[in-house]
């Protein structure tokens, strides 16, 4: 990817080599979105989703604006942020800038989208930790990989992930790393439509097959999210030779079914949350093609 010198995000906030405070138990905002080498979101009514959905897209096809009516006011912690910077007020290390370009591209796409609808973009944070990290949703280490809080509207992310990424899971590439902060983005963007907030007030009356199938179409339009973002970053012309390649191999490596069996040797597809291998790489791919958000409709078509 062709980042060098581009605009980075005023939206970073660089905790790492800082302690978190202890956490006294979940924010409001419910659990943590996470990529898949963490636990998947759990918990609990498909219908009502489904419903969600269905209105979503349906009101695109008409020319009505849906946003207005799914986002219901502000979703999160909603407070000034305290950030600590380099004195040029950006990240001095190659990594850190590197993802700040990435959410910064990420804005330029979803801030048009969204304007494109008659609607502001609100833009999400991004948290770089080491070890560990207190969060709206609560703590978390960096065992549990990237993930996206609901509660805060921020991703935070162990930039030691994509050295992991890369070595244990052979996915390497700046893409391949770039694909992993546009689906937290992506999972922003479910935030701002409602597709969060009403899977976080339904799956309290989930069973866990259940939940684990919705968490699964959710973490599947994340990823088809993340090809949209791609689809307008190659229109900028910002994407070399192998790129979208780095990405889907990315999406490979961390299909619930590869994982399962790189790790203990069998799948058990019930437990799935995020999505298989071919899934994943399919879901991206069709937002990659069009960088349309209805071929993203995760939850009513097959998965």
């Amino acid at each position: 990817m062709l980042w060098k010198d581009r605009r980075q995000s005023g939206n970073v906030e660089d905790r790492r080599g800082q302690s978190p405070r202890m956490p006294g138990g979940f924010g409001r905002g419910g659990r943590p979105i996470q990529i898949p080498l963490g636990r998947g979101v759990g918990g609990g009514g498909i219908s009502g989703i489904v419903i969600l959905v269905v209105i979503f897209f349906a009101l695109r096809a008409c020319g009505i604006d849906p946003l207005q009516i799914l986002e219901g006011g502000p979703i999160g912690g909603g407070s000034n942020v305290s950030v600590d910077r380099a004195p040029t007020g950006q990240p001095t290390d190659e990594e850190a800038q590197f993802v700040s370009v990435v959410l910064a591209e990420t804005e330029d796409v979803w801030n048009g989208i969204f304007q494109a609808e008659g609607q502001t973009y609100r833009e999400p944070s991004m948290v770089l930790f080491s070890n560990q990290v207190q969060s709206a949703c609560g703590f978390a280490s960096s065992a549990s990989g990237p993930f996206y809080c609901p509660g805060d509207s921020k991703v935070y992310i162990d930039l030691g992930f994509f050295r992991e990424l890369s070595q244990k899971f052979g996915a390497s590439g700046d893409f391949a790393q770039a694909y992993v902060v546009a689906h937290e983005v992506g999972h922003h963007v479910q935030n701002l439509i409602g597709v969060l907030p009403e899977f976080n007030r339904q799956r309290q009356r989930m069973s866990q097959t259940e939940a684990n199938q919705m968490s699964t179409r959710v973490e599947l339009q994340a990823d088809c999210f993340a090809g949209i973002w791609a689809h307008f970053t190659a229109q900028k012309g910002l994407l070399e030779d192998g790129d979208i390649e780095e990405a889907l191999n990315a999406a490979h490596q961390i299909g619930d079914d590869t994982l399962q069996r790189r790790t203990q040797g069998y799948v058990v597809p019930e437990s799935f949350n995020h999505g298989t291998s071919e899934q994943r790489a399919t879901w991206f791919s069709n937002g990659f093609r069009n960088g349309r958000l209805a071929d993203c409709d995760t939850f009513n078509n097959p998965v």
